[in-house]
């Protein structure tokens, strides 16, 4: 299995360095022609409207479709839908197809976790996990600085999409090297759908509550954290650093935290997680008098929030299997999605209120919640032994 988590790597790269490479540069093109800036962002919101349609009934496609033949349609429609875009001047058309490459994008991000967990060896399943993470945040630099690197050296912005297209193709060329997995992905006996997703949540709270703090922390605070950094004095350039700091700190822990895990067990680095966080957020009264230490504040931040939702994937790696495992992963997307989305909306407020004691007291709540969450909630997952694989057709 090892060439295929190899395929399934190149490819998830290529095609998210594809579209964080595309998504910019279509918005900018809007905007050369003449788009107000909230029609805009509407429309940059339209691919995540398609994703959060999606996810409850990724279970029930891959079921229907088999793993494999999923990950193919999913790299598949993005690909059709750009090229697309690029042939058409129509703007309505463009946002009924960006809504249906978030479906295919939701698709995609769930089967690719859900493929990993299930490739990876048990005994190296948090290495994997947390490399396979760490690999997907690096693409969200290296998508838009490529478009940067391209922009500036004066290629026409018709050109770059196609590029884009081009990386998109690449990838579902190297899906199809992800060789097909046992029967019992696809068909295990788990409710697919929302029932299964219900199932799921029932079985294992406390996974979903990492997944929501962790993507509360890890991801939607980037929107926040350069106004908090104005707040406190800091400068405009500095303050956007802060996001700088908060990604770093994501891409350099995984591995880390996947080896921990390897090493000590979920339950230990989650715990471990979750404390780092809420200690973290207890030094927010201080910044005020060192700047500095927003930094580090915001690299702990990115680190342990996404060390929640990697060791999340890895748990439910450990958990489930089949239709089971793809419920799951959605739940933990889900979760996390809501809580990158409710972070900004309650920031922003907080900052509103009282940059000193507002914005300090609603993240200690989270981070509270989330100790707590890990900590109290019941776990009730079942935890089967693991048939061995076969390498047979869907």
């Amino acid at each position: 299995m090892r060439g295929g988590l190899i395929a399934l790597f190149a490819a998830t790269f290529l095609e998210l360095c594809g579209l964080f490479m595309y998504g910019p540069l279509l918005l900018f093109t809007l905007k050369a022609r003449g788009l107000e800036e909230a029609w805009i962002g509407l429309f940059g919101a339209v691919q995540w409207l398609g994703m959060a349609l999606a996810t409850p009934f990724t279970a029930g496609w891959v079921r229907r479709l088999g793993a494999r033949r999923a990950l193919l349609l999913a790299a598949a429609v993005p690909l059709v839908a750009y090229a697309g875009i690029n042939l058409s001047d129509a703007v309505p058309l463009w946002a009924l197809l960006y809504l249906i490459a978030g479906m295919a994008g939701a698709l995609r991000w769930i089967v690719a976790e859900a493929m990993v967990a299930e490739l990876a060896p048990p005994e190296r399943r948090g290495r994997i996990v947390g490399l396979f993470e760490t690999m997907v945040g690096l693409t969200f630099v290296v998508g838009p600085a490529c478009l940067s690197a391209l922009t500036g050296a004066g290629l026409e912005a018709s050109w770059i999409r196609w590029l884009a297209v081009g990386l998109l193709a690449a990838a579902l060329l190297l899906s199809l090297r992800v060789p097909a997995l046992h029967s019992h992905l696809e068909d295990d006996g788990a409710r697919p759908g929302l029932s299964g997703i219900l199932d799921a949540l029932r079985a294992a709270p406390a996974v979903m509550a990492a997944g929501l703090i962790g993507g509360f922390f890890e991801a939607g605070l980037s929107s926040v954290l350069p106004l908090y950094g104005l707040a406190i004095g800091l400068g405009a350039a500095l303050a956007a650093l802060l996001v700088s700091a908060s990604g770093l700190g994501s891409a350099v822990m995984m591995v880390p935290v996947g080896e921990l895990v390897d090493r000590f067990g979920r339950q230990a680095v989650w715990k471990l997680c979750a404390l780092v966080n809420l200690a973290a957020t207890l030094l927010l009264p201080w910044v005020g008098e060192a700047g500095a230490l927003a930094w580090l504040i915001a690299l702990l931040w990115g680190g342990a929030g996404g060390g929640l939702y990697t060791v999340a994937m890895i748990d439910i790696g450990h958990r489930h299997q089949g239709v089971a495992l793809v419920s799951a992963t959605a739940v933990l997307v889900m979760s996390y999605t809501l809580g990158g989305m409710m972070a900004p909306a309650l920031g922003g407020m907080a900052l509103q209120w009282s940059p000193q004691t507002g914005f300090p007291l609603l993240l200690a709540a989270w981070a509270l919640a989330g100790v707590l969450a890990i900590t109290l909630m019941p776990d009730r997952a079942p935890r089967p032994p693991r048939p061995a694989r076969s390498a047979t057709s869907d």
